[in-house]
């Protein structure tokens, strides 16, 4: 199937022969779908925190974390295409919507607005003003979504890269510094650096704090072959392989590079102003509470079980009560210790109003544990899909993670993801068809084998910006 050439081709990014082999079994045979049992629900695998809970669980976390290393970790790769589609779609294929209309009735409501003007020319069409937000002028069409001004402030305009810095100052610093830790792709990190040479010492000085920043990318030994539709290895013009982006799910080996006890994890376009934040960083607390609690339990348990305790019934009991982790009838000893010793997230869960993305579920393994997952619905089959429609809660994106285990060494995090999950998509390359592969996002299959708890969080702590109206939202004015 693959010439000296294409082995040599696959090899440079880091991959090996078998494994894409393995991708290309996988567009034949396809991915089965996800062993859902039922939607989690308030009282059966998502937890309602009372006033008092909430308040216990943000004190145990500014308690618990003065020795502790925090990291806040912000997905921000790629450019914000979709966020301006729309845009494109007018100035390329002269398609005016109501979208269109609406942007240029409110263009000076927009934050980005003073940057925008400088472009402008008296008696300036409609069209040319699209082209100068996306194309000439600002250029946002080929900018990622963290170097889009978003919020304006009465000192000038603020980018989501500044206020994931006023966040990790007010939820996850440790001491007097806070690390922030951004994926991007090559072609931006450039412009990243940039603004936080410009920005970062503001921030510093308004919150007394030192920041370390860091970065990675994506690597390409985590991208798939492109296929043909009869899945045989689709080839570019120069007869090369076509490689392509797994999704996400493949910053799980970013994630796995990081040394910290707890990691904050917040998509880059889900921010809001300064006087919405409050509630942001209360529960951003409270779930890094909860998760240092259960792992006060777990520690306890693992240190018993390695000084030759039976701490069986007690573990049983926290697994089922607290992690929703359900072992089937007469688990081994060896199941209920490897149930326990995992990776563990507490997953912000934000009550359904109809905003895309996956929902809070049980799900049976191979081992027959019932457990908590977060499924996106190319992951369900047809019969299950009224499952989906049941869900009363969504997945925002809000998750804190613990990655070290009790004895002070971090989890290999690339052992507990479900190499069965994934989809298949049809794009296309230079005018032809083709079949892509991506595995599910880095909180579905990636974190497929994590220790969940999932917390009840209110709508204000979900701000995303998807497209650019979204920015006249109450949440970004």
């Amino acid at each position: 199937m693959f010439t000296p050439k294409d082995i040599s081709q696959i090899e440079a990014r880091g991959l090996s022969v078998e494994a894409v082999e393995k991708q290309i079994d996988n567009f034949k045979a396809g991915f089965p779908s996800l062993p859902v049992v039922r939607a989690a629900s308030v009282g059966d695998g998502i937890c309602r925190l009372s006033d008092e809970e909430r308040s216990e669980a943000v004190a145990h976390y500014e308690e618990g974390s003065k020795n502790l290393k925090v990291v806040k970790f912000v997905p921000a790769s790629g450019a914000a295409t979709r966020m301006f589609k729309e845009l494109f779609e007018y100035v390329n294929d002269d398609k005016r919507t109501e979208g269109i209309d609406r942007l240029i009735v409110n263009l000076e409501k927009f934050a980005f607005f003073p940057e925008l003007a400088k472009y402008l020319k008296p008696q300036i069409e409609d069209k040319e003003v699209v082209r100068n937000i996306i194309i000439d002028g600002l250029g946002y069409g080929s900018k990622p979504k963290g170097l889009v001004t978003f919020h304006a402030y009465k000192q000038g305009g603020r980018k989501p890269v500044e206020e994931h810095l006023v966040e990790a100052a007010l939820y996850a610093r440790s001491g007097e510094r806070a690390a922030i830790h951004f994926t991007v792709s090559p072609e931006h990190q450039a412009g990243f650096e940039e603004l936080l040479r410009e920005r970062q010492g503001h921030y510093e000085e308004m919150f007394g704090i030192k920041y370390d920043v860091s970065f990675s990318i994506q690597s390409p030994a985590t991208d798939t072959i492109a296929v043909n539709p009869d899945n045989t290895p689709f080839r570019n013009d120069d007869g090369s392989l076509l490689f392509r982006p797994a999704g996400h799910g493949a910053l799980i080996a970013n994630l796995d590079k990081l040394n910290a006890d707890i990691v904050f994890v917040k998509n880059i376009d889900n921010v809001t102003t300064d006087e919405r934040k409050e509630e942001t960083v209360e529960y951003k607390k409270a779930l890094a509470g909860e998760l240092l609690r259960l792992q006060t339990k777990i520690f306890d348990i693992l240190r018993g079980y390695e000084r030759g305790e039976d701490r069986d019934a007690e573990a049983l009991a926290l697994l089922s009560d607290e992690l929703c982790c359900r072992l089937p009838q007469g688990a081994s000893r060896e199941l209920i210790i490897e149930s326990l010793d995992r990776p563990i997230r507490v997953c912000g869960m934000v009550k359904n109003e109809g905003e895309p993305g996956g929902g809070p579920f049980w799900v049976r393994d191979n081992k027959g544990r019932e457990q908590l997952q977060i499924a996106e619905s190319s992951q369900i089959s047809k019969d299950d899909m009224h499952l989906m429609k049941e869900a009363t809660h969504f997945n925002p994106v809000d998750l804190v993670c613990g990655v070290m285990r009790y004895d002070g060494t971090k989890y290999d995090l690339t052992k507990y993801t479900d190499p069965q999950t994934g989809f298949i998509s049809s794009k296309s390359a230079g005018g032809r068809e083709l079949r892509a592969q991506e595995l599910p996002g880095l909180w579905n299959g990636a974190m497929a084998n994590w220790n969940t708890l999932f917390v009840e969080v209110p709508i204000s702590t979900f701000s995303p910006v998807k497209v650019v109206q979204d920015l006249l939202r109450p949440e970004h004015q």
